[in-house]
């Protein structure tokens, strides 16, 4: 039988969890105040965030009777991470604490457990984390949570994704965009989304935006947005029977939450009947209350509670000040702990009774540990679309890797329809993925004319253009147990930088805890390379992305750099199956060589790079320079540079190595997939000079090789900022990545090496330098390359043509 709460019981149970959170901040011993408060049951450090708690812990309460009261599966996402100990309250009243953790069950043991372990070491942090049950976004870093709701709600009609939006993160700019997301939202096959502004008109010190708004203002704010707005203050109740003892008035919450889940109800009816109406306003409540409500009033002559002094720590030196012990004293028993607990320490029944069971609780319903129901995909075999290799003449063929890939991903498309999307800042066509349109329309709920492009109601593809958006949405879809990837262009994936550091250490975090399981990998696929940016210039040259990832840990952390449309298809069918990781993809949407048949390209992407004999010179003799190169552009200038260096001084042993996997470089006491120092020596023997071509800039292998014996042999291309409107060439030519600088760079290593090649070498130098300044003048007075840049074909060394190297 349902035992709905009355108001009484929702009172009773906030301020059970108001008691709760206050003292997680303040106490180690003597947790429920059974004894006199002394200044040694104070911890020595002071952390936390008390002045959002009593807010959230009004939401949970009020969020709590909705589930009860509809057997409604909620999600919530706390946007004030640094509200825990709310949370935690919430989650130990519930019991979902105690079913994760054996040392906060629900009883005295547990309580005192839970008050001395906050913000203690090897205890909760002040904030969320992937230890905290339910929890999918931790709310640390402002901005991104209602967007993370939004993914979460994606292809799950049946789930009501709570969202709390402190009107500090609601200053953010990945919030600004994340109000739009009902536009994307379909009733029909989407769940949905319950936005809860907390107005509590305070940051850390300084007054809110949306706190200094009138009512009018805010209604008139997210009408435009396109929601339906329901503006609640909660406030000390007038019906107080004590007026010690703090009540709100939940019955005029209650009736907010019920008008809310009304509407939403009703919408979701409408439209799963076919009868929805062009623009669906979805609800949103805006709840103000005192910014650390039920504090004391004052202190030391300044008002505490309704300011910003108690944002974080209100009574802030009680071990110290008999006047704040006194203080601290009076507000913790304030909450009458001895009404709310037995004396074992254990909550009294009537707190706890009519909460929510099992899955239906807010630590406990599936979706929070999404790899726990995460199904694996349907992808098809991806041979089905290699591209037929001719090895006699590799590099005649030329190909978008992008475009081959997206023909791929159009089927996975079409065979998991509901739990895989690709979410893309509105590039899916520059970066010639439009076949996968072919399965899909982009979502887009709002009417458009008619004559748009493959726009529709319901799709798997989701574009809008902002980076934060789509990554915090994707975040949402992958942690509650889906899949899907992100293409972007490489220049501006950096602009969710800081997001991404935030989701490596959940990712990182959540491999420590025994009941996570692990969610699907997030997959960037990085398109529209710097080194093809030419026409768009400096601003468009950035690969600094790959440089953020490698700093982070490598059990969750992999960088794919594959050379042609075959390796690209491996990487990505790779990248689809795998968990727990951060996969970058860089890859290529101009039409480039193709190098590796399909068979080929799956051994050197299982490797991770390979020795390519025939871009080698034929011995078995000691290599006199290894040419290494990683990334689309830099192996095809490596590639013709060994062809010009063997067609010209054929006595010279080059080794060409390509590398794919490029963590790989990594010593293997470092990282999972790195080589042990006996492979390393096998592909770049030790003494060897290498010459290395890398797509990035070059601090990303110097970091990598740091720890290898003799890494000061290595010489690194890359991108050293030098960009703007060039031909490819050129830019190619700045950055000293280009066939005749690298055939520059061997010959004065080989001259080296083989003192009796050295005239020769110096000979040749002189020769293609000549043809470098050629070539770069020919760009400048033409506009355009000269053809035989584009001639990347590679003949078996026997057939070569002997002699002209141009």
């Amino acid at each position: 039988m349902i035992q709905r709460p009355s108001l009484a019981d929702l009172n009773s149970y906030w301020l059970a969890t108001n008691y709760l959170s206050a003292a997680q901040i303040y106490l180690r011993e003597n947790p429920l105040l059974q004894e006199p408060l002394r200044p040694d049951h104070i911890k020595p450090r002071l952390l936390g965030h008390w002045g959002t708690c009593p807010g959230i812990n009004l939401i949970a309460a009020h969020l709590n009777r909705l589930i009860v009261n509809h057997d409604q599966p909620t999600l919530l996402i706390t946007g004030p991470g640094h509200g825990a100990p709310a949370v935690l309250s919430n989650l130990f009243l519930e019991g979902s604490l105690g079913e994760r953790y054996r040392e906060y069950k629900l009883d005295g043991e547990g309580a005192k457990n839970l008050v001395r372990d906050f913000s203690w070491p090897g205890g909760f942090p002040s904030h969320l984390t992937p230890a905290t049950p339910g929890t999918i976004h931790e709310g640390g870093e402002l901005g991104y949570a209602l967007a993370t709701a939004f993914g979460a709600a994606m292809d799950n009609p049946d789930l009501l994704v709570a969202c709390i939006v402190g009107d500090g993160e609601a200053e953010t700019g990945p919030t600004a965009t994340a109000w739009h997301l009902t536009k994307y939202l379909n009733p029909k096959r989407d769940g949905a989304v319950l936005p809860i502004v907390h107005l509590n008109q305070y940051k850390i010190a300084s007054r809110t935006i949306f706190g200094a708004m009138s009512d009018d203002e805010l209604r008139d704010l997210f009408h435009g947005y396109g929601y339906e707005p329901i503006l609640i203050e909660a406030h000390d109740s007038e019906n107080s029977a004590d007026e010690r003892i703090p009540v709100a008035n939940h019955r005029e919450v209650a009736n907010a939450f019920d008008q809310a889940i009304d509407r939403i109800q009703k919408l979701q009816r409408r439209w799963r009947n076919g009868e929805g109406e062009p623009r669906p306003r979805w609800p949103v409540i805006l709840l103000r209350s005192p910014k650390g409500w039920t504090v004391t009033k004052e202190l030391d002559g300044e008002r505490i509670e309704g300011t910003h002094r108690s944002h974080q720590v209100p009574v802030e030196d009680p071990r110290n000040d008999p006047q704040h012990l006194d203080a601290l004293d009076r507000w913790l028993r304030s909450y009458q702990p001895e009404t709310l607990f037995e004396e074992d320490g254990s909550p009294k029944p009537s707190i706890i009774r009519w909460l929510p069971k099992g899955a239906r609780r807010l630590g406990m319903i599936p979706e929070a540990n999404g790899g726990s129901i995460r199904k694996p995909m349907t992808i098809p075999d991806w041979k089905q679309y290699e591209l037929d290799i001719d090895r006699n003449h590799r590099g005649r063929e030329t190909a978008s890797d992008m475009k081959t890939t997206g023909e791929f991903l159009r089927d996975v498309i079409d065979n998991n329809r509901g739990r895989f999307r690709l979410f893309c800042p509105d590039e899916l066509n520059s970066n010639r993925l439009g076949a996968t349109l072919d399965a899909s329309q982009r979502q887009f709920v709002w009417p458009t004319p008619a004559d748009d492009p493959n726009i529709g109601m319901q799709g798997s593809v989701f574009e809008m253009l902002s980076e934060h958006t789509c990554q915090a949405c994707m975040q949402g879809y992958l942690l509650t147990g889906r899949h899907a990837i992100f293409p972007c262009y490489e220049a501006f994936v950096s602009i969710v930088d800081s997001m991404m550091g935030q989701y490596a250490k959940f990712l990182k975090r959540s491999d420590e805890i025994e009941w996570r399981d692990q969610v699907s990998s997030f997959n960037y696929l990085l398109s529209s390379e710097g080194w093809r940016q030419d026409h768009n210039g400096y601003s468009h040259q950035m690969p600094g992305f790959l440089n953020m990832l490698l700093n982070k840990k490598a059990q969750n952390v992999r960088v794919y750099l594959p050379p042609d449309a075959n390796c690209l298809l491996s990487t990505i069918d790779h990248c689809m199956r795998s968990t727990g990781k951060i996969n970058l993809v860089i890859a290529s949407k101009q039409p480039m060589p193709q190098w590796l048949s399909a068979e080929e390209a799956e051994e050197h992407c299982r490797n991770g790079l390979s020795i390519w004999d025939w871009a080698s010179s034929p011995t078995d003799e000691t290599v006199d320079v290894v040419l290494a190169c990683a990334g689309v552009y830099p192996t095809a200038e490596a590639v013709v540079a060994s062809r010009l260096l063997r067609q010209t001084i054929p006595d010279l042993r080059i080794r060409l190595v390509n590398i794919t996997d490029l963590l790989i470089l990594e010593q293997q006491s470092f990282h999972p997939h790195g080589l042990n120092n006996e492979q390393f020596d096998h592909f770049f023997p030790p003494g060897t000079p290498v010459i290395f071509n890398f797509h990035g800039y070059p601090s990303a292998i110097k970091q990598l090789l740091w720890n290898r014996p003799g890494h000061e042999r290595f010489r690194i291309n890359g991108y050293i900022e030098e960009g703007t409107t060039t031909t490819p060439f050129s830019l190619l030519a700045a950055n000293g990545i280009d066939r005749y600088t690298l055939v520059d760079q061997v010959l004065c290593a080989g001259a080296i090496e083989r003192p009796e090649l050295r005239e020769r070498c110096v000979q040749t130098r002189t020769h293609f330098q000549d043809v470098r300044e050629e070539m770069l003048r020919h760009a400048q007075h033409n506009g355009e390359d000269v053809p035989s840049f584009t001639q990347w074909e590679i003949e078996p060394l026997a057939n070569a043509v002997q002699g002209d190297p141009i």
